[in-house]
């Protein structure tokens, strides 16, 4: 097609322009029976490599009304599972019947910690997730505990996924290129998730834990244990040296307190 999707600033817009970098990614999800939701499809680079693959389960969520106009003229029967719609006010459970899901895609940058949030609030339903990352953040969110790049997001993904980065991208392959290297990584719900305590005071204390992340978890979460007699072997420690898994025993300990 010679129209061309002018890219906009404000929607972090970076297309992908090379078909070997987009057949690559498109190649790392695994095959199932799941919906697979593209989120950002822009001009369809990513789009059609999976058309082919996953049919009449492929389903495209773009916020951009020109790219949504593209989409239409480049894949007509698609039309019909290709929203205009905020991935991040979407009710995933509603549009697909609580069934389950795959995501992939190119993803702005701007909210692309958001688009997590959102796949992890919906972790009962999201299977697999390959996405397009700044480097830098798709680092932090498979870094292993007692690194600088550990963090929030590196904690609560890694409690449900098994994470893996799978390669860089420069920025050579965007148009317009961006000023940061990219990296794409894969996210594979686990099949047994054993975080044996509160979700919700789960996350709470993760959360607090780093808001303060230079600080001992005894001052860090003052606000939550308060003076709960909570078991001190965390407490000692910053919230950067916790795995997951001892970030759910930790509020367990503080469930137990009361």
């Amino acid at each position: 097609m010679d129209d061309k999707v002018r890219p906009k600033k404000h929607l972090g817009q970076h297309f992908l322009a090379d078909k070997n970098m987009a057949k690559k990614i498109a190649l790392c999800l695994s095959p199932s029976h799941d919906a697979l939701l593209e989120i950002g499809p822009g001009m369809g680079s990513l789009t059609h490599y999976l058309v082919d693959e996953w049919g009449e389960k492929l389903w495209l969520v773009e916020i951009d009304n020109e790219s949504i106009e593209y989409l239409h003229k480049a894949f007509p029967a698609l039309i019909p599972r290709i929203m205009e719609a905020d991935f991040l006010k979407l009710d995933l459970k509603s549009l697909f019947n609580e069934k389950p899901i795959s995501i992939i895609g190119n993803f702005p940058y701007n909210i692309s910690s958001q688009i997590l949030f959102k796949v992890i609030e919906y972790r009962a339903q999201v299977t697999q997730v390959v996405g397009m990352f700044q480097k830098e953040v798709a680092h932090r969110i498979c870094s292993p505990p007692g690194n600088k790049d550990y963090g929030i997001l590196s904690v609560l993904t890694q409690a449900y996924f098994d994470t893996k980065y799978l390669f860089d991208v420069p920025p050579s392959v965007f148009v317009p290129p961006p000023d940061v290297n990219s990296g794409v990584i894969k996210l594979t719900r686990k099949t047994t998730i054993n975080i044996n305590c509160n979700e919700d005071l789960f996350m709470a204390v993760v959360k607090a834990g780093f808001n303060q992340r230079r600080k001992k978890l005894s001052n860090a979460l003052a606000g939550i244990i308060a003076t709960k007699p909570v078991d001190k072997k965390y407490l000692d420690l910053r919230a950067e040296q916790l795995s997951w898994e001892s970030f759910a025993e930790l509020t367990g300990n503080i469930e137990k307190a009361g």
